[in-house]
Order: C-alpha cells, then structure tokens, then sequence
C-alpha cells in the first residue's frame, strides 16, 4: 500500500516556493541583528505572503487576481534581496541562489497567470 505524500498534490510552483521559504528562513536568521528585526522579518512575511497566496489561487476562482497580487508580492521581495545582497549580508552564491529561485519561480507563476486569462 502506498502512503500518501503531500507533495504529490501540490502544485510545482508550492513544491518550489516551500524550498524557497525554508532557505529563507534559515538565511535570514544569520542577518546582522540591526537588521534581523525589521529586513528579515519583512522578508519572511513577504515569502509567506506569496505562499499563502499560491495556496489561495489554487482554490479561489478569481485566481487571476490573486496570481497579479503574488507576483508583486515576489518583485517585492527580489528587491529586498538585492538590497542585502548590496549590503553583503549574504554571500554571493547565496544571493545567486535566492536570484535563481526568484527567477524559476516567476516563470512558474507567469505561466499558471497565462492559462486563467
């Protein structure tokens, strides 16, 4: 008998951003503390701000949008990486992976808005 798993139902783009999300988290927790409590946690609220949205267009109706909000949602936060990125306070490997990410995931997402038009 084959045990039910998760991510078998789940969307790519929710498999993906949940990786995305737990990098994030253990990232930004190694940030400056000048900056742990007020750039970190925006970062972390945005990240679970565009996951909860992904989780609601995938059962809303009006998907559009909430896909539209989502995709501010990740611009938004691809500038607050830049920023720390500018500010060194990762490295630049890290900051290719989080580009990378941002980068696949936006695709993703372009893609799932393209097909509720």
């Amino acid at each position: 008998m084959e045990l039910y798993k998760e991510s078998d139902y789940e969307l790519p783009i929710i498999n993906q951003w949940e990786k995305v999300v737990h990098w994030l988290l253990n990232t930004t927790e190694k940030f400056p503390k000048r900056v742990r409590f007020t750039l970190s946690n925006r970062i972390i609220n945005l990240s679970l701000d565009f996951y909860e949205d992904l989780i609601h267009a995938r059962y809303s109706r009006k998907k559009k949008d909430i896909l539209i909000r989502g995709n501010i949602k990740l611009e938004q936060l691809r500038l607050l990486l830049r920023i720390c990125s500018e500010a060194r306070f990762y490295s630049q490997k890290q900051n290719e992976y989080a580009m990378r990410s941002i980068f696949e995931t936006g695709k993703m997402l372009g893609g799932w808005i393209k097909t509720v038009d």
